[in-house]
């Protein structure tokens, strides 16, 4: 049986391979390890064999696992899931990242709750790309007015954007979709210095995001085994 050592490893050889085929430059993307439901015990195994970069979807058990592996400074820990307005607070108080903000309100409620002894929260949109009814993420038209807002935000630092492309798709309508993301991307990018992050690609459509610029994949089952 693989170890989690095994299955991150090989996790990063298939993004290297990628990212060569991409003509890209070595190392221009970022592993995310989605961590959501896997206890603590997995994320130490993860982080001995070198992963810093973990992702949470559940407020109150990221910030669990937050606490007890707070010893380890080194780690970047990462909110990717939807948030609702009365758990701001503990993401803008125990999170690096937010990489979910789809509404001012949400972006105003962090940058407020942000406590002043530490840096700027680091903050991607979520856009809902595929304008599915059953996902969080702001309707592409809502965009430059989310992300105008944002910037102006003293305990929020804009770094880019996020999808999650339909699951289902298929191929050239994943394409399409991670297409649409980079253009988006590109756009923002020649208008806020600060952004550099295109967050898409999980297991089914790593390669292809790869292909379409992605800086950060999020990957979970593949690192540490599928959930219960």
């Amino acid at each position: 049986m693989q170890t989690i050592a095994d299955r991150l490893l090989y996790t990063q050889n298939l993004i290297a391979q990628a990212t060569k085929n991409a003509h890209r430059p070595a190392n221009s993307v970022k592993l995310l390890a989605v961590s959501k439901t896997k206890p603590v015990s997995d994320l130490e195994l993860a982080y001995a064999a070198g992963q810093r970069l973990f992702g949470e979807n559940y407020v109150q058990e990221g910030v669990e696992k937050i606490k007890k592996m707070q010893s380890l400074r080194d780690i970047e820990w990462h909110f990717i899931g939807p948030l609702q307005s009365n758990k701001t607070r503990l993401v803008a108080e125990h999170f690096d990242w937010m990489q979910s903000v789809d509404r001012a309100k949400i972006a105003q409620r962090l940058n407020d709750q942000r406590p002043v002894n530490l840096p700027p929260l680091q903050v991607c949109i979520q856009i809902n790309i595929d304008d599915e009814a059953s996902k969080s993420g702001v309707a592409v038209a809502e965009i430059d007015t989310l992300a105008a807002h944002i910037a102006t935000l003293p305990n929020l630092c804009l770094r880019g954007i996020m999808a999650i492309p339909r699951a289902d798709a298929d191929k050239e309508a994943q394409k399409n979709a991670l297409a649409a993301m980079q253009s988006i991307f590109t756009d923002l990018k020649a208008r806020y210095s600060t952004i550099d992050t295109l967050s898409i690609g999980m297991s089914n459509d790593m390669t292809l995001a790869i292909e379409n610029g992605s800086t950060m994949v999020r990957i979970g089952t593949a690192i540490f085994g599928a959930r219960k």
